[in-house]
Order: structure tokens, then sequence, then C-alpha cells
């Protein structure tokens, strides 16, 4: 189980006072309270997407715009309390997962285009705007935003940056630290800094590399520069079925040896085949033990020429069948269900845990039979659903949350995955971050000199580590004001 820091009485006794405080600085609008304080509305927030642990805040404050947001960050900071940012709350690593005597600092309400600039390629949004709701305003002028992860329907640009988020189409377009210019930042003083802007690059250190990622524990993101791309011509999808998991492996490896580089290249195993293809109808091979999705992107001809080199290397490893998507219906129907895998899958099991690993693409064939075996050991079943292209897994884990036993097994086979993740030279995290689940497997990665180097970053930043404490770091070895806060 994952431990988290015992609340601070002196703020737990001066909840009313703080909430009260807060609400001056946050009123009540038309769309609803500026501040939530009573303990059933608190509830909404007391997880994220790793809904395994549980526990309301403080207090959960919901500015309109950065100006708001400073004010807030401000105060807590004079007032030593501890501060958790949430965006929409799909976090699968308990990212946004508050502490009882912390405040959560919503951003969901700041969802305004700024500024969308087709010349230079850029949008500006609030940190609230979906991530998809930036292709939908840029769609009509024939742009679109490139990092798509799978919960981009709900989940909000200022996450997407704090965790640096990818999805299925990073193979080819990056993911958001490849398609970010700029930031709004917000200190926890309640300075407000510019970081990059409508420029490619920007002088002096490398600012904007350093937020990306730090899931907040530098500081607030309130409004970002991203940049838009213009959309292909069309694109096609192509499934490639396989009858084990390790050929489908070797597949891949295959494809991104051969120099080829798909838009997107996804893999699925038969428990995730099955689920999807209940709920999406798309026609997935349900005799298949593994299950590729290859989408190219161009003109006619371009299409032709990449998928037909394409089922030249799948043909190569006794592919069950082959289908390419002959309509844009078709092409949305075979993403429908891999992008509503993880709800899909829900049909096997109402409790799983979303692993979150990368591994070098030629490892797949190994790291894939190890989590069988692995599967076996702990009598857990897994579905096998990620980015084959860029070795960014997602292995979900099924367990009964009413057996804390199975809970137990599924903690411990999950750590093992990505202990094996690191081993054959990956690392711990892809997409969704460290938050609290892999927090106290950082020392599997990294040396006690080099956590120590990221603390003294964190320190610079957040000397009272008020901001997003308990997360990313693991709670022993930290420096005197981090165990203070802890």
């Amino acid at each position: 189980m994952i431990e988290l820091p015992s609340p601070n009485p002196a703020v737990l006794a001066r909840r009313a006072e703080i909430v009260e405080a807060l609400r001056k600085l946050v009123p009540d609008t038309p769309l609803g309270h500026g501040v939530i304080g009573d303990e059933i509305r608190l509830k909404a927030y007391e997880t994220d997407g790793l809904s395994a642990y549980r526990q309301p805040p403080l207090a959960v404050v919901l500015p309109t715009g950065t100006a708001q947001v400073a004010a807030v960050l401000r105060y807590c900071h004079e007032n030593g309390i501890r501060v958790v940012p949430r965006g929409a709350g799909t976090s699968l690593s308990g990212g946004a997962l508050p502490l009882a005597d912390a405040v959560v600092i919503g951003l969901m309400r700041m969802n305004r285009i700024l500024e969308i600039d087709t010349d230079n390629r850029l949008a500006v949004v609030e940190a609230g705007v979906t991530n998809i709701g930036i292709t939908q305003a840029v769609a009509e002028e024939g742009f679109f935003y490139a990092p798509d992860p799978s919960s981009q329907l709900a989940c909000m640009i200022g996450g997407n940056v704090m965790m640096n988020s990818g999805g299925a189409h990073c193979l080819k377009y990056g993911v958001t630290a490849n398609n970010l210019l700029g930031v709004t930042f917000v200190t926890i003083e309640g300075e407000v800094i510019e970081i990059g802007g409508g420029h490619l690059d920007a002088a002096g250190y490398d600012w904007l590399g350093l937020i990306t990622g730090s899931e907040g524990q530098l500081g607030l993101v309130t409004e970002v520069t991203v940049r838009i791309l213009r959309a292909a011509e069309g694109a096609r999808a192509m499934l490639a079925a396989f009858r084990s998991n390790e050929v489908a492996g070797q597949a891949v490896d295959a494809i991104i040896g051969s120099g080829i580089i798909p838009v997107a290249l996804e893999f699925m195993d038969r428990p995730a085949i099955h689920a999807c293809e209940a709920f999406a109808h798309a026609g997935y091979p349900l005799d298949a033990e593994a299950m590729l999705i290859i989408e190219v992107e161009g003109n006619a001809e371009e299409q032709d020429a990449l998928l037909g080199k394409l089922r030249e290397i799948c043909a190569r490893f006794d592919p069950i069948s082959l289908r390419v998507a002959e309509t844009a219906e078709e092409s949305l129907a075979i993403w429908k269900g891999r992008k509503g895998a993880f709800g899909a899958v829900g049909r096997i099991s109402p409790d799983y845990l979303c692993m979150d690993g990368t591994i070098p693409t030629g490892e797949l064939p190994h790291v894939l039979r190890r989590i069988g075996e692995m599967s076996d050991s702990y009598g857990l079943q897994v579905a096998n659903i990620f980015h084959a292209g860029d070795g960014n897994l997602h292995p979900l884990i099924m367990f009964d949350a009413n057996d804390p036993e199975s809970f137990r097994k599924a903690e411990a086979f999950g750590a093992d995955i990505l202990k094996l993740c690191v081993e054959v030279g990956g690392c711990l995290t892809g997409e969704h971050g460290v938050g609290v689940e892999k927090r106290d497997l950082m020392g599997v990665q990294f040396t006690r000199e080099e956590l120590d180097r990221q603390r003294a970053i964190k320190s610079a930043f957040d000397p009272a580590w008020l901001l997003n404490p308990a997360k990313v770091f693991p709670l022993d070895g930290l420096p005197a004001a981090a165990r203070a806060a802890a």
C-alpha cells in the first residue's frame, strides 16, 4: 500500500478560516461555487484515475484566471498550506490525489481559447481546455493538435503539460514536449512568469523543458502555447493479427527497423481484442492472440505505397489476417475500439491497474513473454494495450478491489513490470507520470545522488515543499523542509 503523509493538525484546525479566506480570493460565479469546503461536494475530488486511493482534500478552489491562481498560491505559501493542482482528474498515477490538509486548485473553469494563429501555426489556450478541444478549435482551418491521449475527450492541456502526455500518434508527431512552445507559469509565491511563447526556440536555459513533465512539483501552468499542424490529406488504418504476443512484438520491431514511421502503431492482446470488439464492433479478429493497428497518412498514392510495404513486413510473421480499412468509416471504427479500450476492459474486470512503462522496441518479444509468465505466477489476468511504436507499455492488471490480497498482488505485479522495463534499458514511465504510483520505485531507475539533484531543483522552486507533496520522490531521504511537509 502507498503511504500518504499525516495531515498537519494546525492546518486542519483552521479549516473554516482558510475556506473563508479563499472565498474572498475566488468568489462564486454563475458557474457555481468558487470554493468548495463541504464534505459532500469534496467527495468528487477525493481521487483521480488511480481510484484505488482516496483522500478528500481540505478544500477545492476553482479559479477562472491566472490572477486568481496567483492569489491562491500566494495565500497558501504565506500560511504554509499544501497545494495539489488538478485538471480533469484523468491522471492514472495518482498525480492529483489530494491530502487531507491540502487545497486542490482545479483549473477546469479556465477553458478559453485565447488565440489561434494559423500563419505561425500556433494556438494559445488556458490550462482547462481539453486536449481534443484544441483540434476542434482549429479543424475548420485544416489544422490539428497532434498529441492524442486516449482520454483526450476529457483530459486538459495543463495536465498534459504536467505529465508530458503522448497518445497513439506520438510515434510520428511526438509527445506534448515536442508540440509545446510556451506556458504561463505561476510559482508557489504567486509570481507569474512567461516561459517561451510564439517563437520556435528561446534563448537561455530550457525552462520549458524543465516545466514539462514536472507533475506540479515546481508551479502551476495556467496558459499554454501549442504548435498546431496542417492536417494530412487522408489516413488509413490496417489490422494485422498474429498467433502470439511474441510474434506480434517481432513484427513491431521489424516495422521500426525498416525505417518506416507510421502515424501510429498500436498493440492489443487477446483479452483486449475481445473486450474492445464487444464494445466497438469494429471487426477485430477474435481468433488472434495479438493484433496491431497500423495507421499511415498522406495522399492516396503515399498511403498505398506505405501499406504495401507494411503488408510485406507483416507477411513475414505468418499473420492470421491482414485487413486494410477502405473507407474513413472503417478507420474510425478501428480507432473507436482502441480509443475506448481502457473502458472496454471493464467488461472483463471492473477493477484494474493501468501500468505505464517504456522499453526499447527490440525488447518487446522478451518483455511480453515475461509479463505472461508473471501473470501466471501472480494468478492475475493482464490485458496488454499500448503504443508499440515507441515502446510505451500499458498492461492492465485485473484484480478484485474488494479483496485486499488481490490488490496487494496487483501492486506487486505492476512493480515487477516496471522493474523489468528498467532492467531492459527502458524507464518507469512513458506518459502517465510518477505520481504516487511509482514514487517508491524511483530508486530502481535513479541513484541516490541523481534523486538528490532532482530534489534540489524542487527545493529551489518550492523551498517548503508545499506543491503536490508526497508525489514523485520517495519519502525516505527527503530534505528537512520536505520531511516537515510530509
